[in-house]
């Protein structure tokens, strides 16, 4: 149906009494965007009136009392507007309830049926202002939707059942979502899980933890059989851990300000019961002897990685058990040897991978003047804070595609999508590929997502489906005090400004890492994994994750 259709929908009018006050009356429209409430009285219109907009509407309800003596039917609303703090700048989701008695009938089914009027009416209008973003008409789940809800109560502080108690599973309710409590008992639970649960009885899979327990969904699911369909269950996030990256990108890409804790907690059960669907990269990680493994946020080499495992002694702090482990880390700076090397990305090949694949391509840029002669590939070590083009004839792109045959063969027999990117790890590169001339760093983090924690912004210009990996890396020779001030920077997306000399930035679609020294941590969406050589390539879209 066309946008505009729907402003022609009538506006509903009642008058109805609060379940708080039934000697007050209030006028209630109901337009296509707005719930409009008025207490009727002789005050000058506007003073008492509350204007509670369609799109921070979580659910509706009707219902009666168990009291057989009283013939009304109630209407329960509930939003969850933006509003402003009390004590700081920035806004944040607080919860509204509106909850009216209709009696205006003394046959209580009557009354009933106009309150399932009201609340249908409610959803319907709700729901359709999800529909579209940015003029685009969005995929949602099903209502009523099936959810199962895994919580890791050992993540973070260990408060995500009492947080799931306090908020979560208030709100699921409100929206109607139906929904099954999982709680995971030891590490690979949720992974051993994911290969044998039947996945028709779920029109959603929601984890409430760190980014840990997503990991273990994400590879339970691409080790099935049926990798191809159960991969495409959507997902959802709730912050219930000590870093929530992907929790906090989602709520960046919905637009609002920055949140933590509990706050970001709401921000993100908002859109999760909101239920829009959007496609999700994942990044394919080969390792020397380990299976193949599948990312949705980070791989990290050196100063991040060491960070990441050696704060876990901080872990009764919370989320500051990152700032306290970068402070110490920072006090015996290491170096790093070895050999990284990348394919650059290109807008047209990412296109084209996209169209191959049926994915919906979004285009970010504006049309250029720039003809496909001047973008092409010119590979550079030493670029600094720069988005490093790589468009390939039609020729050179049949070149590429026999050079990764070798890689395909590797991947053919294993479950999830073929690499078409990688040659085995003991084999050469391509020519099209860069090597950084480099082999001194500080740390290589490999980004597909825009947060690396709750308060650090790693990739500003990050989007879920992109299919880049935006790689960063510092060389050696960057002093404490400027790789203090980068990750301060961070917290604001703000360290590709600084200008700092030693911090290179580009998009890559798949990249290699060896390093030299025989000991050392390697990380895969925070989680250690084998060290030595790792290689990486974009999947575009290859999963589907709940954004409201």
């Amino acid at each position: 149906m066309d946008q505009r259709n729907f402003e022609r929908e009538p506006t509903l009018y009642g008058e109805f009494t609060l379940t708080s006050n039934r000697k007050v009356r209030y006028s209630v429209n109901l337009t296509e965007r707005d719930l409009i409430v008025q207490r009727l009285t002789s005050a000058p219109v506007g003073r008492n009136k509350v204007v509670l907009s369609m799109k921070d509407c979580l659910g509706c309800r009707a219902y009666r009392e168990d009291d057989n003596a009283d013939p009304a039917a109630y209407l329960a609303v509930y939003f969850y507007p933006l509003k402003r703090r009390w004590t700081s700048s920035g806004v944040l989701r607080q919860r509204v309830e509106q909850c009216f008695r209709l009696a205006s009938l003394q046959d209580p089914c009557a009354n009933l049926d106009e309150a399932e009027k009201w609340a249908r009416a409610v959803r319907e209008r709700s729901a359709r202002q999800q529909q579209f973003r940015d003029g685009e008409l969005m995929s949602h789940l099903p209502r009523p939707c099936r959810m199962m809800l895994l919580v890791n109560p050992q993540s973070g502080k260990g408060q995500a059942l009492t947080l799931y108690n306090n908020h979560i599973q208030r709100m699921l309710n409100e929206a109607g979502v139906i929904h099954t409590l999982v709680i995971t008992e030891r590490q690979n639970h949720a992974r051993d899980m994911m290969k044998e649960v039947d996945l028709s009885q779920w029109d959603a899979l929601v984890i409430m933890s760190g980014d840990g327990l997503l990991y273990e969904v994400i590879n339970g699911l691409l080790e099935r059989s049926d990798w191809e369909e159960a991969i495409r269950t959507p997902l959802g996030i709730l912050p219930g851990g000590s870093g929530n990256a992907l929790a906090a990108s989602v709520h960046h890409y919905s637009g609002a300000s920055p949140l933590s804790s509990e706050e970001l907690l709401v921000s993100c059960g908002f859109l999760l019961c909101k239920g829009l669907v959007s496609r999700m990269d994942l990044v394919s990680i080969h390792l020397s002897s380990s299976p193949r493994l599948f990312s949705f946020l980070s791989l990290a080499w050196g100063f991040v990685a060491d960070v990441d495992i050696e704060s876990e002694k901080y872990r009764h702090v919370g989320a500051a058990r990152f700032t306290v482990g970068t402070l110490v880390r920072l006090a015996s700076l290491r170096v790093y040897k070895g050999r990284l090397a990348y394919l650059p990305a290109s807008k047209e090949c990412n296109n084209e991978e996209g169209l191959q694949n049926n994915m919906r391509v979004h285009c970010n840029n504006q049309a250029s003047s720039q003809t496909p002669a001047s973008l092409l590939c010119r590979p550079s070590g030493d670029g600094h804070n720069t988005f490093h083009n790589s468009c390939h004839s039609n020729n050179s792109l049949k070149v590429r595609r026999a050079e990764s045959t070798a890689s395909r063969s590797a991947t053919k027999g294993l479950p999830g999508p073929p690499d078409s990117l990688l040659p085995p790890l003991d084999q050469p590169l391509p020519s099209n590929w860069v090597v950084v001339q480099e082999e001194d760093f500080v740390l290589m983090l490999a980004m597909y997502q825009s947060h690396l924690a709750e308060d650090l912004l790693a990739a500003p210009d990050a989007t879920l489906d992109d299919g880049v990996i935006h790689l960063f890396y510092v060389k050696a020779g960057i002093s404490r005090t400027a790789l203090l001030r980068l990750f301060l920077a961070m917290e604001k997306g703000a360290h590709l400004a600084t200008n700092c000399q030693h911090l290179v930035h580009t998009k890559v679609r798949a990249l290699r890492l060896e390093p030299y020294s025989p000991k050392g941590i390697i990380t895969v969406d925070g989680e250690v994994v084998e060290y030595g050589p790792v290689q990486a390539e974009v999947h575009r879209g290859l999963s589907r994750l709940i954004t409201g």
